[in-house]
């Protein structure tokens, strides 16, 4: 999933976002351009809001931003992306003009999925999927799992293609090893998520306790990359042993399909809308300093892998170099568990024995 190169690639920017405040540089930028959905899920009331989204033109107008470079990934989504009334036109726009995009979907309009990949080439294709046919009826109210199937099987040679598994109240550990046991058929990629409140979603069902996790992990996720340790480290987050700070909206960002762009998917702290202001005076303003500091310093209060990913990668490679307590020289206190002296290695071996 990263390359050596990428890490090196992150430490620089970490270390310029972090120096250089007032000219920080975007790694990841999500673009929910708008909020038309066709499920229903149980896990997301997207699909209840008013249709809205950003055109072309504020997308071009975004992109000009100094705060995004040829390096800066960009995620297009919803609610359901293709279903933007100007899909084939950004997705064009984007091939010319910063082919570094992924594409998001959930593969229900599946002859407009296969079509705009092979058309408009994205970089990556994401696709959710939480379960077997049964379980995707339950969460997502409608049939669709042929529908991602299809998609699947028809571009996963000509696309790195990646599952997205989100673990919720409404499915367990035996649909994350299905979606597992399906990509390692398909030869893809899955990532995982676990079901968070995000404010942009209408998310409200209360999280997963810490208990459904203890001794459920599916063998099968030590297959996968980069899943492991943000599952498991849930319990511990969950439990409120695991503090780190957040440092993943420093370089990561959204942007909501009204214009709006938070500080962050978790907290609905609004740093400033792009039909206000160009997008390098609300990420990189004065005002937006200060809070994304606060906030990077005082929140630990979210476990979703858009940003907790960041820190878990940040921090596992630091301690790959140095030691824990030189770490917290510069970067400040952290903890993986209960045992504030604990390194991220020796957690891992412990669940592994």
């Amino acid at each position: 999933m990263y390359s050596f190169i990428d890490y090196v690639r992150n430490g620089f920017l970490y270390l310029n976002n972090l120096e250089r405040p007032r000219h920080k540089i975007l790694n990841q930028l999500m673009i929910y351009a708008t909020t038309a959905c066709q499920s229903r899920c149980k896990h997301c009331n997207i699909w209840q809001k008013g249709v809205e989204y950003l055109s072309l033109n504020d997308i071009k107008r975004i992109m000009q931003s100094h705060c995004i470079s040829k390096r800066t990934t960009v995620g297009l989504e919803g609610g359901e992306f293709v279903l933007h009334p100007q899909a084939a036109e950004i997705m064009a726009w984007f091939r010319k003009h910063h082919p570094n995009y992924t594409l998001l979907t959930n593969a229900l309009a599946s002859n407009r999925v296969i079509k705009a990949v092979r058309n408009y080439h994205p970089r990556h294709l994401y696709v959710s999927l939480d379960g077997d046919r049964e379980t995707y009826l339950r969460m997502r109210g409608c049939d669709g799992y042929d529908r991602v199937i299809q998609v699947v099987e028809e571009l996963k040679d000509e696309v790195p293609l990646s599952f997205m598994f989100c673990l919720s109240p409404w499915n367990n550990f035996d649909d994350m090893t299905y979606v597992i046991d399906l990509a390692k058929r398909y030869s893809v990629d899955v990532r995982v998520g676990i079901y968070g409140t995000m404010a942009f979603f209408d998310t409200t069902s209360d999280l997963l306790s810490a208990s459904e996790f203890i001794n459920h992990f599916p063998p099968s996720i030590h297959e996968t990359q980069e899943n492991f340790d943000f599952v498991a480290l849930y319990d511990q987050w969950r439990n409120g042993h695991l503090c780190l700070r957040c440092q993943s909206i420093m370089s990561s960002l959204v942007i909501h399909s009204n214009g709006d762009v938070p500080l962050c998917q978790n907290l609905d702290v609004i740093l400033g809308n792009i039909h206000h202001k160009s997008l390098d005076e609300i990420f990189n303003g004065t005002e937006s300093i200060e809070t994304q500091c606060h906030y990077s310093k005082h929140c630990n209060g979210c476990w979703i892998n858009f940003h907790r990913k960041y820190d878990i990668i940040l921090l596992r490679s630091m301690e790959r170099l140095f030691p824990k307590w030189l770490i917290e020289r510069y970067y400040g206190h952290y903890q993986w568990t209960s045992n504030s002296q604990q390194t991220y290695r020796q957690y891992l071996k412990h669940l592994q024995q």
